[in-house]
């Protein structure tokens, strides 16, 4: 079959499939790539395939990119889809890029205590379009970016992860993310939430690049002790789920060299479609705010990111 050709990286793209044949060959930055099972349903509530999540991959590439850009990757998979309630689907992370990556995509060799894992790096379409044909839903990223010979850079952001526990709703969570951005703005730092497409909110804040791993990390902790401690009806810093009930736990050690969170504008492995988007801080104060799924967050490919504005005041400050 003859390879279609589309290499448009405007800021969002229509869809790059159509309905039609299960499997075809297209051609992305320059790669050939063969997409197989285009009609396996991924997401058996909605009847989402794997053409859908192709497609949204594709058309949020220049968003996600530029969140993700260098950054080691962690891929989360789903093989046989999601499942259903009463029969989820198996899903495995994998860090390492595998025998069966092309060549053509860029990765990394990062060093850990015990290994060194190579991870493959979303640094361009293609690459997108290919983790969509491997079953690859969630992309997770760390907080730092890597140079070509797998050193780390300084963090370029903070990240605290608020995770509602048992009795809490997403509007919990947004009470307890406004009291963060206070605090965060006291230190002089432009939070951003992320609507996470699972339960919480994730809270970014862009760095400067002059931060070390330390002060990140403690600068992390303690902003999670303080809201603990003004907050101590609301919110807990404890890693017991047992702690968790009716509070709202803050996880702010993701702010680790080793950790990854779900990348923004990254697809979720819930049981619906569902997509950690970049939100506005009107959104959060709303009382009907609640998580977006894919066809909602390609409605929001027409207006700014606000991640993205708020890098650009930090580079332009």
């Amino acid at each position: 079959m003859a390879a279609e050709s589309d290499t448009d990286t405007s800021d969002h793209h229509e869809p790059l499939l159509e309905e039609g044949p299960k499997s075809r060959t297209v051609e992305v930055d320059g790669h050939r790539l063969k997409l197989t099972h285009l009609d396996k349903v991924m997401y058996p509530q909605t009847g989402t395939t794997k053409r859908d999540v192709i497609n949204f991959y594709w058309q949020v590439a220049p968003r996600l990119i530029e969140h993700a850009h260098d950054r080691p990757v962690t891929r989360k998979r789903w093989v046989d889809g999601v499942g259903t309630s009463d029969e989820p689907g198996e899903s495995f992370f994998q860090k390492n890029a595998g025998r069966d990556t092309p060549d053509w995509v860029p990765r990394v060799s990062i060093e850990y205590v015990r290994k060194t894992n190579e991870h493959p790096l979303v640094n361009e379409p293609a690459v997108l379009i290919w983790l969509g044909q491997t079953a690859t839903l969630e992309i997770h990223t760390p907080q730092w970016r890597a140079y070509s010979t797998g050193r780390r850079h300084r963090p370029d952001r903070l990240v605290l992860d608020l995770d509602p526990g048992e009795g809490v709703e997403l509007t919990g969570c947004a009470q307890v993310a406004l009291q963060a951005r206070e605090v965060l703005a006291d230190i002089g730092l432009d939070a951003v939430p992320v609507t996470s497409g699972s339960k919480g909110i994730h809270i970014y804040a862009p760095l400067d690049g002059s931060w070390s791993w330390k002060r990140a990390s403690e600068s992390a902790h303690r902003l999670a002790q303080s809201l603990e401690k003004e907050h101590a009806d609301q919110v807990t810093t404890s890693m017991d789920r047992a702690e968790r009930a009716g509070k709202v736990f803050i996880d702010w050690s993701q702010n680790n060299t080793n950790k990854m969170t779900v990348a923004p504008w990254s697809l979720r492995g819930r049981l619906r479609p569902m997509v950690a988007v970049p939100r506005l801080w009107e959104e959060i104060e709303d009382s009907q705010l609640r998580q977006l799924d894919h066809s909602e967050a390609l409605e929001r490919l027409s207006e700014p990111d606000p991640l993205s504005e708020a890098i650009g005041r930090l580079r332009r400050g």
